[in-house]
């Protein structure tokens, strides 16, 4: 069903005020403080909730066998 009532401005700004966008959740880590969002592999460590997920010295090991 279509509405058939104009939207005026006051109306449509009302609408939109909830289409906000909220600030990022962002956690630091206990054992080395760097912040990262929440429920995600802090980048630097490769820690999530206290275990090793991410194994980031294969990273930087590719990065310096990509430029010899």
């Amino acid at each position: 069903m279509v509405i058939r009532m104009r939207h005026t401005r006051s109306h449509t700004k009302n609408r939109r005020s909830h289409h906000k966008v909220a600030n990022p959740a962002i956690s630091i880590d206990k054992e080395t403080g760097t912040p990262h969002l929440r429920h995600r592999v802090s980048l630097e460590t490769g820690m999530y909730r206290g275990r090793k997920v991410l194994n980031t010295t294969k990273k930087v090991e590719k990065k310096i066998a990509k430029k010899a």
